[in-house]
């Protein structure tokens, strides 16, 4: 039985995973901001297969009680996998400044925190998925030919280089006056923070896996899922989620599963909701021909 710290897996998506995890024999770690919902979920699991592990992306306090619990009940290297699912957005697009600090710090500062401390846990021949969003490649299309160029899995993006991009679109938000359109004369398209933050976990997500070759290390879209995050959209538009074209969380899960158990091709690659390997710098429907590695991708082709 191997053992899965799944985050942010109190419902929604994250549930899903640990579902999926929990009925193939596995043990999940089900990391959740608040026990007592945490607790629920669980109780809608196989008792023996999880244990509710108290975690806020944005409480370093909070990320580091639960890698030493994580830790105490599996020990250096006992850990198979990191499913890094926790996380969300104060808004899609820019508004101000306040609503794209949080964001970034729950969805890319609050990743790298969590994968950090809970790293040394996890065996060598382990796995991290990370659950991005068809909104990162979106983002990156939108940047200067230049900026694009860190996000295409060369293995050669730094942390350097991640931490210089947030800190320009950061000053551009937090200039007084700001707008969506501030952000193009430096290349930034439209500095949406929840692409920007999903567009830095990728990038994030390939120099992990240029420094832990033995480890599959991918990232992914679960596709446009029913949650509290995507409900709203609906709701303003008057529709059902279905209406609009939503699809399930367990539907939502069958990416990250793949990557977390299947044979998976390559290591710090993005893929699409289809479980396809997909182009970080440009939008791919699942269904279309998978990314094969060259920028000049189009991908206009169905699977057949």
């Amino acid at each position: 039985m191997q053992r899965f710290f799944v985050t942010g897996a109190n419902k929604g998506i994250g549930l899903a995973i640990a579902k999926g995890l929990v009925d193939k024999g596995h043990f999940v770690f089900l990391g959740s901001r608040d026990v007592a919902r945490g607790e629920a979920a669980a109780a809608t699991l196989d008792a023996a297969k999880v244990q509710v592990v108290q975690l806020d992306l944005t409480s370093k306090a909070s990320i580091e009680q639960a890698a030493k619990t994580v830790g105490d009940a599996c020990g250096e290297g006992g850990l198979e996998g990191l499913i890094n699912n926790a996380g969300g957005g104060a808004s899609m697009n820019f508004t101000d400044a306040g609503a794209f600090l949080s964001t970034m710090a729950l969805n890319y500062q609050g990743t790298v925190d969590v994968t950090t401390a809970v790293m040394p846990l996890i065996a060598k021949t382990g796995r991290i998925v990370m659950i991005s969003s068809g909104a990162a490649p979106s983002f990156v299309q939108k940047l200067s030919e230049a900026r694009q160029a860190m996000f295409l899995e060369s293995g050669d993006v730094t942390m350097e280089q991640i931490a210089e991009l947030v800190a320009g679109c950061t000053k551009i938000a937090t200039t007084e006056g700001a707008t969506k359109e501030s952000f193009g004369a430096d290349g930034y398209g439209e500095g949406a923070p929840y692409g920007l933050s999903k567009a830095c976990v990728n990038a994030y997500t390939t120099v992990l896996a240029t420094a832990n070759p033995g480890m599959k290390i991918n990232a992914c879209s679960p596709g446009w899922i029913e949650t509290d995050l995507t409900r709203p959209f609906a709701v303003a538009a008057g529709k059902t989620p279905k209406e609009m074209g939503m699809l399930t969380p367990e539907q939502g899960a069958t990416s990250p599963l793949y990557l977390a158990l299947g044979d998976v091709p390559g290591s710090g690659w993005y893929f699409g909701s289809d479980a396809v390997r997909s182009p970080p710098h440009k939008y791919r429907s699942p269904g279309e021909t998978p990314y094969n590695g060259d920028p000049s991708w189009e991908g206009k082709a169905a699977l057949g």
